[in-house]
């Protein structure tokens, strides 16, 4: 098969189509012959050398896929040769074929086709596990996502709005601004020439967030932290602001908050699974019912990989890039 290999890390031209071996699916795996992959700020890190991918997992980028089980190890029998299916893995999306554990699998929802179901799993499982299931955030809050316009950042909107919560985002454009509108957003604020902890401060009289949905991490830490309303939950799932900060814990104590850093891909393949099964339950009956949808700015052929990353470097995108084999 051919799969997007990085001999050495580097910048985006570090991304190499390959023939390697077929992979061959172990007990409990299924193998997916891939129809896209979704692009990932993970895969971006991987490529550059600062997030090697967990034991056990392909050395190929790559976080979710969608296409069709072709194969399946001993012990599977929920799933089907022939099935239509999207993925959240540990790594080896980029590429014509990739085992996954079935706990790991979706089906397709109804209403996405089978090549845009690739952008769903990564952000579908970041969001409710990080939102809904850590920060437990409920009806009536305030939430604050930042990098409003992202794939996370997009299907958090959209999930927040669809079960009753007050949204506000952050985006460093008005035409970005103006997606995370339309996707539900109440509070939009250009990070560029806007103070996001006076400018929420100024929509919520004074309360602040009540959960925080942060990507940034060191730069934004502090004021995350006076941004939060009494009791407020900030979760940390990126550190593009850098991972070293200075803490107010007198600030924390006040208000009865609370900080937590979580990631995805690192997690036992019994927690994946277990997030997968929430998502299932929760999130597709409503992306089949229409009130949560994928936001896809620009599909790649796999041998465009590098040109992939180059978009999502530049931060110019709305919503989610894909890689189709």
């Amino acid at each position: 098969m051919l799969a997007i290999t990085i001999p050495e890390p580097g910048a985006a031209d570090a991304l190499v189509v390959a023939e390697v071996p077929d992979p061959q699916p172990g007990a409990g795996e299924v193998r997916v012959r891939v129809a896209a992959a979704g692009v990932n700020r993970a895969d971006v890190m991987q490529r550059m050398g600062r997030y090697p991918p967990p034991p056990g997992a392909p050395a190929y980028p790559g976080l979710e896929v969608s296409g069709v089980i072709d194969a399946l190890g001993p012990q599977v029998s929920s799933w089907a040769i022939g099935d239509e299916v999207c993925a959240l893995l540990s790594g080896g999306g980029y590429a014509q074929l990739v085992c996954v554990p079935a706990g790991q699998l979706l089906p397709v929802p109804e209403g996405i086709s089978l090549r845009d179901a690739a952008a769903l799993p990564e952000v579908a499982c970041t969001v409710w596990s990080n939102v809904f299931l850590t920060a437990n955030l409920q009806p009536a809050e305030t939430i604050l996502i930042h990098g409003g316009s992202s794939g996370i950042g997009t299907m958090a909107i959209q999930l927040a709005v669809a079960l009753g919560a007050r949204v506000a985002v952050t985006a460093g454009s008005a035409a970005k601004l103006e997606v995370c509108r339309e996707l539900g957003a109440e509070i939009a604020i250009n990070y560029r020439d806007q103070d996001f902890v006076a400018e929420l401060a100024a929509a919520t009289a004074g309360q602040g967030a009540d959960v925080i949905l942060d990507n940034m991490g060191a730069t934004y830490l502090a004021r995350n932290v006076t941004a939060l309303a009494d009791g407020g939950r900030l979760v940390v799932i990126g550190l593009q602001g850098g991972a070293r900060g200075e803490l107010d814990l007198a600030a924390l104590l006040t208000k009865r908050a609370a900080v937590i850093a979580t990631s995805l891909r690192a997690r036992p393949p019994a927690e994946k699974a277990t997030i997968v099964a929430a998502v299932r339950e929760h999130v597709w009956p409503l992306v089949a019912a229409g009130a949560v949808r994928p936001v896809i700015h620009e599909r790649f052929a796999l041998a465009d990989a590098a040109a992939a990353h180059r978009a999502l470097e530049a931060s110019q995108h709305i919503g989610k890039l894909l890689l189709v084999p």
